[in-house]
């Protein structure tokens, strides 16, 4: 942990992308993605970043571990500031990180088997190293821990695995470098009622153990149970911050009390 004893600092992140040109040569209008976000996140401590979709979730994660250049602000990973990062740098802080993306047909490599899935960032990080066997046990102690079915671990990606398979099997790979800090992009989205608590449950017990965790959600109620503090993302802007319980219970926003009001009730 820095000296600050925050993991992520993220200070007046702003990402803009250019419009392109259309058919008759008109140019659109700039899309501010994120403009002016602000957030921190203490060692093992979790946040959810609440919005629907377009309000730059994603963005956001990837402006993180500088996969987007930012228009404006600046982004502290560890301590240090990822703009002026070297490529080995940026590398090093990448492998502290673990990155659940939203599309889990496009996280796994199709031709690998779930097992192999999981297993290749192990494989990529102890290249030349004898610890293949370490990763083999540690994959499916993983696949195990998510109530992955034993009976698919070595079938491929491509052909046998649902939505929510997948999903597990994306968390399961996320989570084999024991990441400092996991990026969780809808990391339940495709599951159903009891594995979703199983998935969110396995999150959970490694924030206990020390990991920080950033969870995007368009789900309130999922956010209350993950993490303590949220912050809610409006067309790029954070219109509201604070405790979750906070949140539910007394939004001051009208776009907080939109998505509230839009939670399935008895």
């Amino acid at each position: 942990m820095n000296a600050a004893g925050l993991d992520l600092n993220v200070r007046d992140l702003s990402v803009r992308f250019a419009a392109r040109s259309g058919l008759l040569g008109r140019r659109g209008s700039d899309t501010w993605a994120l403009d002016a976000v602000s957030f921190s996140l203490e060692r093992g401590r979790t946040l959810a970043v609440v919005g629907e979709s377009g309000s730059g979730k994603t963005t956001l994660l990837r402006s993180i571990l500088g996969l987007i250049a930012p228009t404006a602000g600046s982004v502290e990973l560890f301590g240090q500031s990822v703009q002026s990062m070297t490529d080995d740098e940026k590398l090093a802080a990448r492998r502290r990180c673990g990155y659940v993306i939203q599309d889990p047909y496009g996280a796994l490599p199709p031709t690998l088997t779930v097992l192999g899935a999981v297993l290749e960032p192990w494989n990529i990080v102890h290249r030349g190293k004898d610890t293949r066997e370490q990763g083999v046990s540690k994959a499916k102690g993983l696949l195990a821990e998510l109530k992955f079915p034993e009976g698919l671990w070595e079938a491929r990606v491509r052909y046998s695995l649902s939505g929510g398979q997948r999903q597990r099997v994306a968390v399961a790979r996320a989570l084999i470098l024991d990441p400092d800090l996991l990026l969780c992009d809808e990391p339940t989205a495709m599951q159903d009622v009891s594995t979703r608590a199983e998935v969110l449950e396995v999150l959970m017990r490694r924030v206990g153990e020390g990991m920080s965790m950033v969870l995007v959600t368009h789900d309130l109620l999922l956010a209350r149970r993950a993490a303590a503090r949220a912050v809610v993302l409006y067309k790029g802007r954070v219109v509201e911050s604070g405790g979750t319980d906070e949140l539910l219970e007394r939004p001051s926003h009208s776009y907080t009390k939109a998505l509230l009001a839009a939670l399935p009730r008895l």
